[in-house]
């Protein structure tokens, strides 16, 4: 993690309403959040049930601060020159690195968590969304992969809707500039860090 602890601080925005884990996760991810709600309706008695009414989120962190991404054709969009998957001192170099998130490794990154996220959905009649969050955090960001966050959507509807449906929202931290970036259904999330 980062020196100022800015991961922990956006990890413990969601810790009021979520499930947190950072214990025995797979890779690439850090930590995983759950947020699971039920509701009932029902007509006048509880035994004459109308609906059953399931939301689910999975969230997925990750610290991209250490993973080396950038090829070649993204040294130039870095400004800086370096090592793949390290953060090195070159000799004409006056300080470390730090590496950016290119464009290939967001969407290697996304599939994944879309697909984690997918493998617990449960769809059923009362189910109805399920979604998968995914939380960046990085040094940098290219130029490329921050129009790329913009434009990320997964969706998926179950039955033709009638099991429920899941969305993909994504939020990246630019540890550098202090930038926030989301994609359309992401949008809300900016609030919970917004002070950092």
């Amino acid at each position: 993690m980062n020196g100022n602890g800015t991961f922990e601080k956006i990890i413990n925005a969601f810790n009021r309403y979520y499930d947190i884990s950072t214990e025995n996760i797979a890779g690439p991810f850090c930590a995983e959040a759950v947020f699971k709600s039920h509701g009932e309706q029902y007509f006048l008695v509880k035994s004459a049930k109308l609906a059953d009414i399931d939301s689910n989120d999975f969230v997925f962190f990750c610290d991209c601060s250490n993973c080396g991404s950038c090829d070649d054709e993204k040294m130039n969009d870095c400004n800086k020159c370096y090592d793949h998957n390290e953060r090195v001192l070159h000799d004409d170099c006056a300080e470390p690195v730090s590496v950016c998130l290119s464009c290939a490794k967001l969407e290697e990154i996304a599939a994944a968590a879309w697909e984690r996220g997918l493998s617990r959905v449960s769809p059923y009649y009362g189910h109805r969304n399920s979604d998968v969050t995914l939380v960046l955090f990085a040094d940098r960001i290219s130029s490329e992969a921050l129009k790329k966050i913009k434009q990320l959507n997964y969706y998926k509807s179950y039955a033709f809707g009638l099991y429920g449906w899941s969305g993909f929202r994504l939020l990246a931290y630019e540890a550098s500039t202090g930038r926030t970036v989301t994609n359309r259904r992401g949008a809300d999330l900016k609030k919970l860090v917004g002070n950092l």
